[in-house]
Parts: structure tokens; C-alpha cells; sequence
């Protein structure tokens, strides 16, 4: 066998993924509003892109009952066609360039076929919600203004009136940049007198300043320091109270006897102390807001029917109509006549092929979104007529299976968009949740509807008989949900629910009131 070098040629199948196809992938992902921001970016950058009129809205009916399975999903007018047995009327989206040569030289556009759309008959009842993103009298967006006044802007402006020192006005406004969302200092003056590279007398006297503004109980560093502040301000701050103030912790464990003996008082001065306690703000930063309002616009709009089934629809309102300038495309290719528009002609078909193929993606991507929303509703049927209760374990699977995607692709779809109920606005992902067994050992339920029904038994509990762990393990068994005792206080934990101990101890708080 001799040793050289050759050329050979053989064939192999590769999977590429193409400029267009990972277009449309991330297409999926967008939620309605980035896909508004996407087109606008299309439109200046293709000039045979328009914005068309709205279309009505596709809306995939879904019928009450569970074993038809019947969808009606409404199609394009091509599909229209070949359900009618006219196939033949239909002209392909992309324009024939020898059709358009004739047109142009007869004078006649008519050649041209209209832009595709998806007619489907949009349910009246969505009509206001689509355009307030919410329920007929939900206020609208213009209603909702941002959450004022900042804690920032509102100590800067006191610093001028209280503080004539250039210098000190200076270092306490940089304290006040470094205050948290609560109005606490979370940094130690030492690093601040590093950074701004003077004395740390001169820190700690800007802190006082600081300490001194509204709200009260701003620049503290600690729990016990804001509410002395609010103290001291109240002209409570004696003796007995500086040792309650200085020993929180004790209140939170309920250690009221103790407490009573360190601060060297009597039951009822005691009880006054501790409603004085209550009076606090812990948090006063949080008075104030910390920007401009972001509603959540849902994406995908469910509204019961009448016969007891449900109208799946995305929301037009966020979702502007791309077509193709076909009239302009014809102009320009007759500007582009000759051989010296040979480049231009071919710009110009390559500016056509970008739009066909972006007014398909999009339409592609409005079949699978509502085809995937429209199996969550189909699943969680439960969920919209009786509540959170009913949510049923879902997974990513489950729903890909049964709509003949991959699991892939019905996350993309799912990451980013809301859905409008009447029971409110939820993310897709809200409606995947993992599955605890039922008692009966028949079928799974919802983590979520576990958690609901963990807070109903707590919320309902007698302050005196105060349920462990234990006692929700038997009362959950009763309801048909079969748990372990430490998935139980997981669960409990998860939805911000105390121990038994802990809620007997704010219970005995809240009676002392």
C-alpha cells in the first residue's frame, strides 16, 4: 500500500444550525413585549417591512369536556383554502420575480399575492383586556404612576437645610448613597474613612448628622440602633428601655420574664414597654420607593366560554402585525432595471428573502405559543375552576409529548410570558410544578396545592392549640395528601410560616396588644 496523499469524496448528515433557524429559536424565548422592540429593530433595518393592520386575535377553543379533546385552532386563509378544496386559488408568500416583470411592464400589481395572516374571530370579551392588559375595570397602565419619592432623594434634600458644612454635607450624602433599601449602613465606617481618605471622627459626626433626618431610624447599622433612634425620638429611651432595645433577641424567643427582671419593671410598665416596642418601624427606608412601576403585560389572554370551555388567545395589543411592502418591492426592482442595478437587484432580493422569512418565523412562533398555552389550560382545567388547590403536578415533558415539540422548545416558549386568568396573572412556568402522592396512592397532587393547604390549616389554628409538624402530617393525611414530616416543614418554611414555637410566641404577642 503505497503512502501519498488523495482526495476523496464521501457523503455524511449533519444536523447545521442556520443564521435563520437560530433566529427563530431565539424568537421563541422573546415575550411580546421584546418581540415589539425586535420589530421595530426589523423595521429600520429592512425597508420592505411594514407594520400592517391589527389582525384579529387566533384563539384555540377548548371544549369542557375532558375526553373529546376537541381543538379548534384558527388557521391562515391558506389553510382556509385547502379546507375548502380551493388550493389552487392560493399564491405562495414569496413573490415571483417573473410575475413581477410582467406586472411591471403591463402597469398591472395585481400579480402580487396579499400578505398571509391568521383570521380567527376574537372573543369581545377580550377586547378591552387586550388593550388595559387586564380585566375590564382594572385600572390602566397610564393609572399606575411610579412608586414616588426615593429614600435617597428625600434624605439629599433635607442635608442643604440641616448642614451649612460643604464638607460634612459631603460626607454624609455619601453615607446616604450607601444606605440599603431598609435605611441601614451596612458598611463600616472604618472602610468609609479609608475610602474618602479622612479622620473617622469626621464619619461618625456626619452619621449623627444623618441619624437626625426623616424618617427616624435612618443610618442605623443594626436593628437595635434604628429602634433606639426611634426611641430616643419618642423621649422613651430611659434606662429600661435601653436594655430591652438592647436585647431583641430575647423578644423574638419570648422570653418575657426574663426580660421583665433585666429591665427591672413590673407586669404592667413591662406590657407598656413592649407596646411601645410595637410602635417601631424596623424598616424605614422602605416608606419610600425605588422607582417607576413595571406592570407585568401577559402575553397569552384565557377566558371562560360559555358551554363551560375555555378561549385561549395571545394579546394583540403587544403584538404588532409585520407584512411585506409588496407595492414598494415593485417599485424598486423597476428603479433596479438594467445591467447597472445588478447589485441592487440582488440587495434587494436578499432584503425580500429576509422578510418572507421573518413574517413566517413569527407567524410559526404565534402557533406554537398559543398550541403550548393552550395544552397548560387543557392540563391545569382544575386550576382555573376551583383554584390553586387543584393544580396538578406538570413537567416540561408532559406538555412536549403531547403537542409534538421537543422539551426544548416548550421551555423557550414557556421562559418570559404571562398569562391572563380571571383568577389574576401567572407566569407559564407557574403552571409546572413537581407532584407529592396521594394518600389513596392513586395519582400525584400539586406542591403548590400541598402549600395552600398547609396555610389554610395554619391560618385557621387555635392560638392555644397550636399545630406541629406532626399534627399537619395526620391533618394533610386526612385531606388525601401523603407526606413526610420534614417535607412538611420544608413546605412550611418555603411560604414563610414559623415553627410551632415561633407562631405560638407571635400569637401570645398579638394577644398582649
Amino acid at each position: 500500500m503505497a503512502l501519498g496523499p488523495r482526495l476523496d469524496l464521501r457523503q455524511s448528515q449533519s444536523l447545521v444550525m442556520t443564521p435563520q433557524l437560530q433566529q427563530a429559536i431565539k424568537l421563541l424565548a422573546l415575550s411580546n413585549l421584546e418581540i415589539e422592540t425586535f420589530i421595530g429593530e426589523a423595521l429600520d433595518a429592512n425597508p420592505l417591512l411594514d407594520i400592517g393592520e391589527a389582525a384579529p386575535a387566533p384563539v384555540e377553543t377548548i371544549e369542557a369536556e375532558p375526553d373529546l379533546r376537541r381543538t379548534t385552532l384558527e388557521s391562515s386563509p391558506v389553510d382556509q383554502l385547502i379546507g375548502e378544496g380551493r388550493a389552487a386559488d392560493d399564491r405562495p408568500l414569496d413573490i415571483d420575480a417573473t410575475a413581477l416583470d410582467i406586472d411591471r411592464d403591463t402597469g398591472d400589481g395585481g400579480g402580487v399575492a396579499p400578505e398571509p395572516t391568521i383570521d380567527a374571530p376574537f372573543d369581545a370579551a377580550y377586547d378591552g383586556e387586550a388593550r388595559s392588559s387586564g380585566g375590564g375595570e382594572a385600572p390602566g397602565i397610564d393609572e399606575h404612576g411610579g412608586f414616588g419619592e426615593t429614600l435617597a432623594e428625600h434624605l439629599h434634600a433635607q442635608i442643604g437645610a440641616v448642614c451649612r458644612d460643604p464638607r460634612a454635607g459631603f460626607i454624609a450624602r455619601f453615607l446616604i448613597d450607601q444606605l440599603d433599601e431598609a435605611g441601614y449602613l451596612p458598611v463600616p465606617l472604618r472602610d468609609v474613612a479609608g475610602d474618602l481618605q479622612v479622620p473617622l471622627v469626621e464619619i461618625e459626626a456626619a452619621l449623627a448628622l444623618v441619624q437626625t433626618l426623616d424618617p427616624t431610624g435612618v443610618g442605623a447599622r443594626s436593628l437595635s440602633e434604628c429602634i433606639a433612634l426611634q426611641a430616643k425620638e419618642a423621649d422613651r429611651y430611659d434606662p429600661a428601655m435601653a436594655r430591652l432595645i438592647d436585647n431583641l433577641e430575647l423578644v423574638a424567643r419570648g422570653e418575657f420574664p426574663r426580660l421583665r427582671r433585666m429591665c427591672g419593671v413590673d407586669e404592667e410598665d413591662f406590657a407598656d414597654m413592649l407596646a411601645e416596642l410595637r410602635t417601631y418601624d424596623p424598616k424605614p427606608g422602605l416608606r419610600f420607593g425605588g422607582g417607576m412601576a413595571e406592570p407585568v403585560v401577559p402575553d397569552i389572554l384565557v377566558s371562560a366560554r360559555a358551554d363551560g370551555g375555555w378561549n385561549v388567545a395571545l394579546n394583540q395589543a403587544t403584538l404588532p402585525r409585520l407584512i411585506v411592502n409588496r407595492s414598494y418591492y415593485v417599485e424598486m426592482r423597476g428603479v433596479c432595471a438594467g445591467k447597472e442595478g445588478r447589485d441592487d437587484r440582488g440587495w434587494l432580493s436578499e432584503k425580500l428573502a429576509d422578510a418572507n422569512w421573518l413574517v413566517k418565523a413569527l407567524d410559526q412562533r404565534q402557533k406554537t405559543i398559543l398550541k403550548v398555552a393552550s395544552e397548560i389550560v387543557r392540563q391545569q382545567d382544575g386550576f382555573f375552576r376551583h383554584g390553586v388547590s387543584h393544580l396538578k403536578p406538570l413537567t416540561l415533558r408532559a406538555v412536549a409529548e403531547t403537542v409534538k415539540l421537543h422539551e426544548s422548545t416548550v421551555s423557550r416558549v414557556t421562559s418570559n410570558k404571562y398569562m391572563l386568568c380571571e383568577r389574576g396573572t401567572f407566569e407559564l412556568k407557574y403552571f409546572f410544578t413537581s407532584g407529592v402522592a396521594s394518600a389513596d396512592g392513586e395519582g400525584a397532587v400539586s406542591a403548590e396545592a400541598v402549600k395552600a393547604a398547609i396555610k389554610q390549616l395554619i391560618d385557621a389554628e387555635d392560638p392555644k392549640a397550636i399545630l406541629s409538624d406532626d399534627t399537619l402530617v395526620d391533618l394533610l393525611k386526612a385531606r388525601g395528601f401523603e407526606l413526610a414530616r420534614r417535607t412538611v416543614a420544608k413546605y412550611r418554611e418555603a411560604i414563610g410560616l414559623g415553627s410551632s414555637v415561633q407562631r405560638r410566641r407571635q400569637k401570645a404577642l398579638a394577644g398582649k396588644r
